[in-house]
């Protein structure tokens, strides 16, 4: 049956959607800039629970094509408060929604502009950030290693090798180890301008009085030997001298490690001086 009415105006109507969502963005972030710091939690985990896996666009669609506000907020934020520690994990997992996003890649870019790199490796060396914290900066890192090369450059330029094998001897979890162990073998795979770097760290790590930093370290090793093909000389008397822990975890890497074909060659080979009791840091130099 023809309709007899009048036509409708869907030019205007979707005129009105949309400056009905924009109307509610910034009622949105009117309402986080003038909020408590409670609030602003409140905020957070409520954003936590509706985004997490969505993807680029369908931020965008949430955000009214506004999604960066949002983000440049919440990384400005994390870089005034960060040193304190307060809702530190919830502001991380925010940012990670943002980053882990498919089809992201402005979000990622917008991150690193204001320093964001820096930051999460800086949040590894507070004492004062809690474990759980801290891991989930190492999960932020490891989304962006997991990029493209140039961003594992990224990281490596910022001396993050060095803090994030440092937090790996440090870490007081298990949990949070085996997170810092998937970071270090992202940076060791489809980085050759840093990959030496990385394999140094790894064997830096060898004397510390981490079980599972050693056990982990060990493994780790053995894709960078394939990887990398040379053997450094101080990974021998390093290895040699895990293997006598009481640890049988780390003996079974250990042994492991020894067995490779480079490894052996090394061992029979004239040795240079041994750095292994050095710290992560002065093997890094």
């Amino acid at each position: 049956m023809p309709f007899h009415g009048q036509p409708w105006d869907w030019q205007n109507m979707t005129s009105i959607k949309e400056q009905a969502a924009i109307s509610r963005l910034l009622s949105f972030l009117q309402e986080w800039d003038n909020a408590s710091r409670n609030l602003r939690s409140q905020i957070l985990t409520k954003f936590i629970d509706s985004n997490e896996g969505k993807t680029g666009p369908e931020l965008e669609q949430e955000f009214s094509q506004g999604a960066s506000l949002f983000l440049i907020r919440l990384t400005t934020w994390l870089r005034i408060t960060y040193m304190t520690g307060l809702d530190l994990e919830k502001i991380l997992r925010s940012i990670g929604i943002f980053l882990s996003a498919v089809s992201s890649n402005r979000y990622l870019i917008e991150f690193l502009e204001i320093g964001g790199v820096l930051t999460l490796l800086e949040i590894l060396g507070l004492e004062k950030i809690k474990e759980e914290d801290k891991r989930e900066s190492v999960k932020l890192l490891q989304i962006i290693a997991s990029t493209g090369r140039k961003y594992k450059e990224l990281i490596c330029e910022s001396y993050g090798v060095r803090s994030i094998a440092e937090f790996l001897a440090k870490s007081q979890s298990e949990e949070t180890q085996e997170e810092v162990q998937i970071l270090l073998d992202t940076l060791l795979h489809g980085n050759p301008k840093y990959q030496n770097q990385v394999y140094k760290g790894l064997i830096a790590l060898l004397p510390c009085g981490s079980p599972k930093a050693q056990q982990l370290a060990l493994q780790t090793l053995r894709t960078a030997q394939s990887i990398i093909g040379a053997t450094h000389p101080s990974i021998v008397d390093c290895v040699l001298t895990v293997l006598g822990t009481m640890h049988l975890e780390v003996q079974y890497e250990g042994r492991k490690a020894s067995s490779s074909p480079k490894a052996a060659a090394t061992a029979h080979s004239p040795k240079s001086p041994s750095n292994h009791k050095e710290p992560v840091a002065e093997c890094l130099k």
